[in-house]
This record gives structure tokens, C-alpha cells and sequence, in this order.
């Protein structure tokens, strides 16, 4: 099933689902048809500059959300939460899936809302989603930083254009699950949602304001494509090291572009991001117990096991042989 709209700053994305899939909205919520699979979505409304969409539900086909920019000046800031273990795919002009990690898709998107996206979600998998939408200046009012770095002032300037990655963190992770467990029918729910989604924006944007204080590059919809192609490229083949002029070369970038804007979006250098991804990778494979530290660091790439372990332990704070035991 696909689901298509244009993203203007007033769109109420639920209403409009429940149009297209033939469902009613009873106190803010929709009951996903029988038809479908099972679940729900809710809306809450925090007031005009800030709200929130809950997405949890299992259904019987693919679903497929294309999010087309209105082209209006963009006055709105989402921010997309998802956490599961399943296969997620977040593409921009429609580029080939691409997932947000190799073995946990859980993660976070902070965006203008400008920006033309797909995503995909797999069917006969449980989802669950938070998307807040919420105006810069309401924003600004609830971080109230006196020192915001170079990041969070572009996400909380007019009219800025801009594309924000960041894993999610265990605490996180725990805190969305707990939102979609709270009991809507106690009178006091909508305040506990409020406080529990500042919350949530506190861990998000917190993680956000350590991001080094750089100047920020102006992002469309072309260069997220480009971006999240790249990331496939450097995830693609874990033991084989990203080089930049090929990266450079995919992406028709020059190295100076691609660079900044890889940093700027994942928050890390692509040759960082890549080490990242490989240690994680290292650590899932160590945890099954089926693979040897000697054959996780060679599938790795490492052909110095004394090396591997060096790099593991800097990441983990243990070697592969006791990370595998503990």
C-alpha cells in the first residue's frame, strides 16, 4: 500500500491516512482495519506549535508513506523516533532502500519539512513510531539554551533547510516503548505524555547540542539521497575501508562537499561512521557465540588481531574475547 502527501505546515496526517484506508477516528485515534492488520495510530495535540503522532501496529502488506515538500517556505520541525528490529528503509527521490543500520534499525531523524522522503515499512513486522511535529520558535522556548551550538540553532532558525541523524540510545529506546504502554484512559494521561515527550526531546537534542560547533551547510532533497547512498556504500562491505574519492565519485560531490555534509547529517567523519558500524557489527557477531574472535576480526577486515582488538576495546571498554563472555 502506498501513501502519498504534500507536506504543507497545516496537513493532518491522520485524518488523511484514515480517508485513504477507509477507517474513523474515535478521540483521536484510529483503529487500523481488520483488512489492514492490527494496531493503531493516535495524534496528540500539545497546543498549535506542538504535537505528536503514535504509530504502532502490525500490517498484512507493505506500507509505503511518500512525504512530497509543499515547496512553502518550511515553518515546521519533524522528528521522526523509531525503534524496532525489523527491516526499515528511509530513502530520499525515491532512491533504493536503504537501511538505517545493519543490525538494529532503531534511530532518529530530525528534519525541516521541506524534504521530499519515502519510507518503508515491512509487512508481518511490528512498528512502532513516534513522529513529533513541532515549530522552531516553540522549540527554542523549551530548550532554552543561552549557548545553542551551530546545529541546534539551524534547526530552530526560520526557514532553514536541514537533515539530522542520531542513534538511539538504550534510554531512549526504553522511553518510546513506555509512551506506547500508557493508559489513555486515565484523566491524567495527555499531561504524562506532554512531560514524557519533553523528555523524549531532551535526549534527542541533547545528543544533538555536543555535535562540534561548525558552520552548516544548506541540505535538499538531492543531497539527502546522495547522502544516504553514500552510508549504504560505507556499510555495504564492512571490511573493506571507505575511500573518499570514490565516495566523491558516486555521490557527484567534490571530496570538500561530501565530507562536510556526511559530518554535518551523521554527526561523525565517514571514516569514523564506517568504524562505528564495524564494531558494532564485531560486537553482534561476537555475542552469537558462533564466531571465533580470530574470524570476526579477519571478516572485519582486520588482519591484525592485536590491532582489532585495540580498535574493539577503545569502543567497548573490553576486548572481543571478554566482551563475547560477558
Amino acid at each position: 500500500m502506498i501513501f502519498s502527501f504534500i507536506a504543507t505546515p497545516n496537513f493532518d496526517f491522520m485524518t488523511h491516512f484514515a480517508r485513504h484506508v477507509g477507517a474513523t477516528i474515535n478521540n483521536n485515534q484510529l483503529i487500523i482495519p481488520e483488512y489492514l492488520g492490527q494496531g493503531y495510530i493516535r495524534k496528540l495535540d500539545f497546543g498549535p506549535d506542538f504535537k505528536i503522532t503514535i504509530h504502532q501496529y502490525v500490517l498484512k502488506e507493505d506500507l509505503v508513506i511518500k512525504r512530497n515538500a509543499s515547496g512553502q517556505a518550511n515553518d515546521l520541525i519533524t522528528i521522526f523516533l523509531y525503534s524496532n528490529e525489523q527491516s526499515l528503509a528511509i530513502t530520499y527521490n525515491d532512491n533504493p532502500s536503504i537501511q538505517f543500520s545493519q543490525r538494529d534499525d532503531s534511530a532518529i531523524q530530525v528534519t525541516s519539512n521541506d524534504l521530499s522522503s519515502t519510507i518503508r515499512f515491512p509487512a508481518n513486522h511490528s512498528i512502532h513510531y513516534i513522529v513529533v511535529a513541532i515549530k522552531p520558535l516553540y522549540l527554542s522556548s523549551l530548550l532554552a539554551s543561552d549557548k545553542p551550538n551551530s546545529t541546534l540553532k539551524t534547526i530552530c532558525g526560520s526557514g532553514n533547510s536541514f537533515l539530522y541523524f542520531e542513534s538511539m540510545t538504550s534510554e531512549t529506546k526504553l522511553l518510546l516503548k513506555n509512551l506506547g504502554l500508557v493508559d489513555m484512559q486515565d484523566g491524567l494521561s495527555h499531561f504524562y505524555m506532554q512531560i514524557k515527550v519533553q523528555e523524549l526531546l531532551y535526549l534527542v537534542f541533547h545528543k544533538l547540542s555536543t555535535r562540534e560547533n561548525t558552520p552548516q551547510q544548506k541540505i535538499n532533497s538531492s543531497d539527502a539521497a546522495r547522502l544516504l547512498h553514500i552510508r549504504d556504500e560505507i556499510i555495504k562491505d564492512l571490511s573493506v575501508p571507505p575511500v573518499l574519492s570514490e565516495l566523491a565519485q558516486i555521490a557527484a560531490m567534490s571530496e570538500t562537499k561530501l565530507k562536510q555534509l556526511f559530518k554535518q547529517a551523521f554527526g561523525a567523519t565517514i571514516y569514523n561512521y564506517y568504524q562505528q558500524a564495524r564494531m558494532e557489527e564485531a560486537a553482534f557477531l561476537l555475542k552469537q557465540g558462533k564466531h571465533s574472535v580470530a574470524e570476526v576480526g579477519y571478516e572485519m577486515g582486520f588482519s591484525n588481531l592485536s590491532h582489532f582488538s585495540r580498535v574493539f576495546e577503545k569502543h567497548y571498554g573490553l576486548n572481543p574475547k571478554k566482551y563475547s563472555l560477558s
